[in-house]
């Protein structure tokens, strides 16, 4: 299961309080003071938090994503709109296809009638 913090833009350094250049040590050194800070029962969201950024920076090749996503952030996406399509349907052009296709043999307004209702007794 991906880990994901609850903030996107979030820096896990800040998060645990320690300097970009920490060793080993020192992150885990900072992961412990924060959990005994911030206890799962009386903090969940804080400890949630804590815990997303010290997995993100525990391993190398995750804090090597981060540090690289850190200095360089992904490029925005651009601001496009979405075609509208007119998906809305003619009895003019049912009619149309009708007799182009040889479904209708007479004229389509006799082909597409409304059926007269019974009179209310």
């Amino acid at each position: 299961m991906p880990l994901t913090s609850s903030k996107p833009g979030q820096d896990p350094y800040a998060v645990l309080q320690i300097d970009r250049r920490a060793d080993e040590n020192a992150i885990k050194r900072a992961y412990f003071r924060l959990v005994r800070q911030y206890p799962p029962e009386q903090a969940p969201e804080k400890f949630q938090e804590v815990r997303v950024a010290y997995d993100l920076l525990r391993v190398a090749e995750s804090r090597a994503m981060v540090d690289l996503f850190l200095l360089q952030p992904p490029p925005s996406l651009p601001n496009r709109r979405r075609p509208t399509y007119d998906l809305s349907v003619h009895t003019a052009d049912l009619g149309a296809l009708a007799l182009e296709l040889g479904l209708a043999r007479y004229a389509p307004a006799n082909d597409f009638r409304v059926p007269p209702l019974p009179a209310k007794g």
